[in-house]
């Protein structure tokens, strides 16, 4: 069988037999790739010119969606991957992470359009006043780069890698390559297919590399992004390219590295955090054979716990039985390939010559179900480095595999400094139950990790536990992890962003950013914005409310309603020193009297107000003082159904904003409302 690539709508095989590839558990061969042949050229400009404009067109909203129907339709079919996964060496748990792990990423990158406008573009941040009067602003927009992001991903989560990086892009409204190790490139072929003929994304979105992918890069440009997972090594090479640095190119590189997790000074042999700390690690080493990027590397053990540690860390790692996935009671599957096997062995040898083998042995270990000499399989190594100031090649050297390193500490600051000697991770982790000892860890360690655990009994019946990234949350280090920055959220979808100032009067501002500007033009409502659907609001339309005298009555009443009987509002006696003339409006008061002028009673579209951001009191408001609102369309975020019998409806932003009779701002606020729209089919 032969691997194929998908580029230019098309699926096609390279040139040549390439790379052959093997089942990691029988050690035959079944398939080979190649992409000898294929032209980079052509195909990046088929990603800029269909899949980018194609992708440009969906707003923020629209992408969300897509994503949410994709993820639904590969968690339908789910066992499909399974199947295939195993015959990276994966066990089922391992498959789990890879698959439904990356499937999980597009549901969470799905989830962010709540947090983005109805646009295909975004706007960040605030308006700047640049100007006396006001008729002179400055804003920020963010679009989506007109260029490909090209994806370079390593064997050891075939799908994951692919999918944590492309529901990123895709947000954002740029197209992929995708590359990913020629080794497991099987497993991603599979799952592209089923994304391929699902239709859900629009041509030129997605295309797969599979193979070496020599001079995937040779034509990026400006607009371009490059990501890369794999050693450190390689990265750097790729990225001092000179197409990068000459059209400055970002590229982000997310490097192994040598995580460590920390017992805690108070944790004490036999209670539940020692145990937590022992499993954890365990499970850090056996999980994907130790594939992975968070893996732990160096297990940080005050002095006087090292002995009971290494006991109670081996005792669990010898009921670690290795073999074929499939057969029952099989933990821990295979390396990847054979040649994983001889780069992971070189390692340990290396290792081995600086500090002591306490547990393993890289021939004398048992397989079930399978011929070790046949598949990919290694033992867990489990080391002890006594003097890790002064043998350090704990610190330099990474076994990319179930090998790992305990290395003693005489105090939490000793302890951060041997985290440091590792120049750069992704991951610590520290199992303590004091919270003093978690802040001063946390707060000296954090410049340089990308991402610290603090595991305890209080949260490890949910935590997600030290290896695994959070798409919600950065994944990424300093130093030798690459200094590069994936997912995050919003953070990650604005790497594919261009950041642009925009400066003009507030009226031009309003159109280009279709959110309302403070000093744009206001025209009045007619009728009440209260009786207009979803679609038929305009941003800035502004509903001129009657006015309202303030009253002690009106204070002493909302006190009694309210229970607020804060002394600035109800004791006039109290008010020496502060900043109050006289007796003051709750604030609360003004924006519930707000919404008395405001709204309209009768039924209509508007279904339920929600909600209420960036509410401000700017100005004190005392009795006698007349105040009135201009309340007007701020944004406009269209909703989709959820079922047949859904309402269909929109989410409306009303600035309300409350002045009094010089016309100042005494009060700002944004309600949230659902809006139903006139069409109901939609």
């Amino acid at each position: 069988m032969k691997i194929k690539n998908y580029v230019m709508g098309e699926w096609v095989e390279g040139n040549g037999e390439e790379t052959p590839l093997y089942n990691a558990i029988t050690g035959e061969q079944f398939a080979t790739c190649s992409s000898e042949g294929l032209d980079y050229k052509a195909i990046s400009e088929y990603a800029r010119k269909t899949g980018g404009p194609a992708l440009r067109k969906l707003t923020f909203q629209e992408r969300g969606r897509m994503l949410k129907a994709l993820a639904l339709h590969l968690i339908s079919i789910k066992d499909k991957f399974y199947q295939l996964s195993a015959a990276t060496g994966a066990t089922k748990i391992d498959s789990w992470i890879d698959i439904e792990g990356g499937i999980g990423n597009l549901f969470a990158n799905a989830s962010l359009r709540r947090q983005f406008p109805d646009l295909p573009y975004y706007v960040d941040g605030t308006a700047a006043p640049l100007s006396k009067n006001g008729t002179f602003i400055g804003h920020h927009i963010m679009v989506p780069k007109q260029g490909v992001a090209i994806h370079i991903n390593a064997f050891n989560f075939p799908i994951w890698g692919m999918l944590e990086k492309i529901a990123v892009n895709f947000m954002a409204g740029v197209p992929a390559i995708v590359k990913p190790s020629e080794y497991t490139c099987y497993l991603t072929e599979l799952m592209v297919k089923e994304i391929i003929a699902s239709k859900i994304l629009p041509e030129g979105s997605l295309q797969l590399v599979c193979g070496l992918g020599r001079g995937i890069v040779d034509y990026v440009d400006n607009q371009d992004v490059v990501t890369f997972t794999g050693s450190a090594h390689t990265g750097r090479m790729l990225k001092s390219l000179p197409q990068f640095v000459e059209n400055s190119v970002p590229f982000n590189l997310e490097a192994d590295s040598l995580n460590a997790c920390v017992l805690g000074e108070d944790i004490e042999p036999g209670s539940e955090d020692f145990d937590i700390f022992i499993k954890e690690v365990q499970k850090e080493i056996t999980v994907k054979a130790g594939q992975k990027c968070t893996a732990v590397r160096r297990i940080l053990v005050p002095e006087s716990k090292v002995e009971v540690v290494q006991q109670a860390l081996s005792a669990r790692l010898e009921k670690n039985t290795i073999g074929d996935p499939s057969v029952e009671g099989v933990r821990m599957g295979s390396l990847a390939t054979k040649i994983q096997v001889e780069r992971v062995r070189e390692k340990v040898e290396l290792l081995a010559q600086s500090q002591q083998i306490v547990y393993g042995d890289l021939e004398n270990f048992s397989v079930v179900g399978a011929d070790k000499n046949k598949g990919a399989f290694f033992s867990p190594i489990l080391f002890l480095n006594d003097d890790p100031f002064n043998k350090t090649d704990v610190h330099n050297v990474e076994a990319f595999g179930p090998v790992s390193t305990i290395i003693p500490y005489k105090s939490l600051s000793e302890a951060v400094e041997i985290v440091k000697m590792g120049k750069g991770s992704l991951v610590t982790s520290i199992v303590t139950a004091s919270d003093q000892i978690a802040r001063e860890f946390v707060v000296e360690a954090a410049h340089i990790n990308g991402r610290i655990l603090v595991l305890n009994s209080r949260c490890a019946k949910e935590s997600t536990g030290h290896g695994s990234p959070m798409p919600l949350l950065t994944h990424g280090g300093p130093g030798r992890a690459g200094g590069g920055e994936e997912m995050g959220g919003k953070r990650g979808v604005f790497h594919y962003m261009q950041r642009t100032a925009i400066q003009g009067h507030p009226q031009t501002i309003t159109e280009i950013t279709q959110q309302f500007q403070v000093g744009a033009d206001q025209p009045e409502a007619n009728p009440h914005v209260f009786r207009k659907h979803f679609e038929e609001l305009e941003i800035g339309e502004t509903v001129f409310t009657h006015k309202h005298t303030v009253t002690t009555t009106d204070i002493v009443n909302f006190a009694n309603v309210s229970g607020d009987n804060f002394y600035a509002h109800m004791d006039e006696t109290s008010l020496d020193g502060t900043i109050f003339e006289k007796r003051v409006a709750h604030g609360y008061f003004l924006l519930s009297k707000a919404a008395g002028l405001f709204v309209d009673p009768k039924k209509g579209p508007v279904l339920l107000n929600y909600g209420i951001d960036e509410c401000r009191f700017t100005k004190p408001v005392y009795p006698g003082a007349t105040i009135g609102v201009r309340f007007t369309v701020k944004e406009k975020i269209d909703q989709e159904k959820r079922d047949e019998e859904d309402i269909a409806k929109g989410i409306v932003k009303f600035l309300v904003d409350i002045y009094d009779e010089e016309g100042e701002t005494v009060g700002l606020a944004t309600i949230l409302t659902m809006v139903r729209k006139l069409d109901q089919s939609k």
